[in-house]
């Protein structure tokens, strides 16, 4: 390759970066959701103090008033597209340089997971039918008849795992994270969550170069405490995901992450229990997914563990360092390994 790839993230993952075989040992992952820079109202949105910053380096309080004066775009026409272009081509090669004096070794993994709204979601799930008059011909009058848009709390989510705990504090209480990541945060995010969580790899990634991620955010059940919810996620439910044959056709890799503690105070990230990770080929593959008879028993599933918060969605993904080849499942726990049995 003859491009120069200096200070750009390539070096951290194949073919360029070196990686070594993982241990099946459950990693740690700080799944880090977060909201974009935007002009939606404070009431609407919440957003994370000194975030949304200006061109002057202040809080932008009530960005609906003062798009202009938001340091990352001020058209809001343009908003959506610059910061998704902001987050991967920028932001991502910052997290992976290692600046004088610091150290991304740690991680072992870093995937950026954008939202996309075209993708199947738990606000508009497929089958997506025609629309018709009571006649059936499409309407004349569409203009009329736009279905409101449901927006899910995030817009995407970092990836990031660790090894050990310890990996995380030692990350990120450098310089380069503690001062000039967080601005960066600070910049193209008006909120992110902090929570710590383990790693469960059920199915394995081949390359871990799948493009599309459904993302399964859960809230648990007012009934169940969160052992008891993360216990039946990654015994029973996940029994029943891989024993279905739409599983083995179309899901590239299925991770669950169970919430285990947070970096700092995180109200938002502090309320999920557990996060699924299903990966697919294209979003056509994630769409005859959801919709297959197989799917159904799987639904049925979530509908007894799951409570009110609860939100599924689609991204693609990206992936910035990566250190871990090839993957392999998790050795789970010898409940779960039971369960799985």
């Amino acid at each position: 390759m003859a491009t120069d790839f200096d200070r750009t993230d390539n070096q951290h993952r194949p073919p360029l970066g070196a990686t070594h075989a993982p241990t099946g040992k459950p990693l740690i992952v700080t799944p880090t959701f977060v909201s974009r820079v935007d002009a939606t109202a404070r009431g609407e949105r919440p957003q994370d103090s000194g975030a949304s910053k200006s061109r002057h380096g202040h809080e932008v309080h009530f960005p609906n008033w003062r798009p202009h004066a938001l340091a990352l775009e001020g058209e809001p026409n343009l908003a959506f597209e610059h910061w998704d272009e902001y987050w991967r081509k920028v932001h991502g090669p910052k997290f992976a340089w290692d600046e004088p004096g610091s150290s991304s070794a740690a991680v072992l993994r870093y995937d950026q997971v954008h939202r996309i709204a075209s993708g199947p979601s738990s606000f508009f799930a497929p089958p997506y039918r025609a629309m018709v008059t009571d006649e059936g011909r499409l309407p004349d009058d569409p203009e009329k008849r736009v279905p409101p848009y449901d927006r899910p709390r995030w817009d995407g989510f970092a990836y990031i795992a660790y090894a050990d705990e310890d990996d995380i504090e030692r990350t990120l209480g450098q310089d380069k994270f503690d001062k000039r990541i967080v601005a960066d945060e600070q910049v193209a995010f008006r909120m992110v969550t902090r929570e710590i969580t383990r790693e469960y790899i059920l199915i394995p990634s081949a390359r871990h170069r799948d493009p599309v991620s459904l993302v399964m955010i859960h809230m648990r059940a007012s009934h169940l405490s969160r052992e008891a919810f993360q216990e039946r996620l990654l015994g029973e439910h996940a029994r029943l995901v891989l024993a279905q044959p739409a599983t083995r056709e179309f899901v590239r890799r299925y991770a669950q992450l169970h919430n285990i503690g947070s970096t700092q105070k995180d109200p938002e990230g502090s309320r999920i229990d557990a996060v699924s990770v299903l990966s697919f080929a294209s979003l056509n593959d994630v769409e005859d997914y959801v919709v297959s008879d197989d799917y159904a028993a799987i639904q049925a599933s979530y509908d007894a563990l799951l409570g009110e918060g609860s939100e599924w969605w689609t991204g693609i993904n990206y992936s910035v360092i990566n250190r871990l080849m090839p993957e392999v499942a998790t050795a789970l726990p010898a409940s779960g390994a039971q369960d799985q049995a």
